[in-house]
């Protein structure tokens, strides 16, 4: 293995925006590669060391997807079951047709649509449930009120009939405290995190864990200030990086913990549990999360033709979407060196996960910049991390 490629790939993306970057990766159980470039404090000069935290936004989904694997594997709920069953909010759910008409649901939410993204709900945080769910908890937003608040609103589509990026695992999240009796933080903790050592990683920090963050910038004057948007359509031009503070800024108050977003880790703490999907399933202490067969039930394609056609972001060409990842499904069409079935995701910040059991290879990188250019960093990561495992 020779990793000078990857050097040199993060040091051309410090040279030209991104303030700074880290890398972690993991063969075989274990590590044998991490870099820093740049600075994770650009106007104090204060260079990438790699024990930096970083908001891993929406990298927390393969986390919260593996969680509520778990409970699954316990007889706890069937990927067929009413989204209803746990969270009686959802039962009578409206479609908001393209003229503004309100008909009826064709059919319930089921846990298979949370996973998949396929539930008709959206990302757009302006919607007037969360403000009532702010008056509601005096601006706490707790879980599982903002979650039976979101109940109110309309769906985009009929359950099952699209795929669009939204909230669906931050409901799951919900559903997960709804099963275990526990706060979703707390089952976290005590079912992934403690199990794989992740001493680093949480939902919520305390001013020394504040204090160890790498500044969190934004590039300003490329696309659309849409967190989602940026993700999927990309970037049309350099534009501007400015400081944006540590804060996360799809964490509504100071109980919610985000099940699409809400993971705050370091590289090396996150790769403890992307080593354990890589191993499938196995941690690098011996401890167990999921089964090898759930680790491949999660990185199947669970998409249909129809709704494939909506998961169309560029970084996906030849992916497909499994349980809350995305899978590589056409080595043609992806452009990719990788293997079939290599699997993970991105954040909004820059964070990003490469899983691939054929290999046992995982590899966690973040730059912690919103508006992070995914679509040009992220396939050129992939295709340098395979070069540079030779033979």
């Amino acid at each position: 293995m020779n990793f000078q490629y990857m050097k040199d790939f993060m040091d051309s993306l410090t040279n030209w925006i991104i303030p700074g970057n880290s890398i972690v990766v993991y063969k075989d159980g274990k590590e044998v590669f991490s870099y820093q470039s740049g600075y994770s404090d650009l106007e104090n000069k204060i260079k990438m060391c790699g024990s930096e935290l970083f908001n891993i936004y929406s990298c927390s989904k393969p986390a919260t997807v593996t969680a509520a694997l778990k409970l699954y594997e316990q007889g706890k709920f069937l990927l067929s079951d009413p989204l209803y069953d746990f969270i009686p909010e959802f039962r009578d759910m409206y479609v908001k047709t393209e003229s503004g008409e309100l008909v009826n649901a064709k059919s319930p939410i089921t846990m298979r649509h949370l996973f998949t993204m396929t539930a008709g709900l959206t990302y757009d945080t302006t919607l007037p449930c969360y403000e009532k769910a702010q008056k509601a908890t005096n601006g706490k937003m707790d879980t599982m009120t903002v979650i039976k608040h979101l109940a109110q609103e309309s769906l985009d589509f009929h359950p099952g009939e699209r795929w669009k990026y939204s909230m669906c695992h931050d409901v799951l999240a919900a559903v997960i405290e709804v099963i275990s009796g526990k706060k979703f933080s707390d089952y976290m903790r005590e079912n992934i995190f403690e199990p794989l050592d992740m001493k680093s990683t949480c939902y919520h920090l305390s001013d020394k864990g504040y204090e160890k963050m790498a500044q969190q910038y934004r590039c300003v004057g490329a696309v659309s200030v849409d967190i989602v948007e940026q993700q999927q359509n990309g970037t049309k031009n350099d534009g501007v990086v400015v400081n944006e503070g540590k804060e996360n800024i799809l964490v509504f108050g100071e109980e919610y913990e985000s099940g699409g977003a809400g993971i705050i880790t370091s590289l090396e703490d996150y790769a403890k549990f992307t080593a354990a999907l890589a191993n499938k399933g196995k941690g690098l202490n011996g401890n167990r999360i999921l089964s090898s067969g759930t680790v491949e039930l999660l990185r199947t394609n669970q998409l249909n033709e129809v709704q494939s056609v909506d998961f169309n972001w560029k970084q996906h060409v030849g992916y497909g979407y499994g349980l809350g990842v995305r899978t590589m499904i056409d080595r043609a069409k992806s452009g990719s060196n990788g293997s079939i079935g290599e699997f993970g995701w991105g954040g909004a910040a820059g964070a990003t996960v490469i899983i691939d059991p054929e290999l046992n290879l995982t590899a966690v990188y973040s730059h912690h910049m919103i508006n992070p250019k995914e679509d040009y960093y992220q396939p050129r990561l992939r295709n340098v991390l395979y070069a540079c495992l030779g033979d």
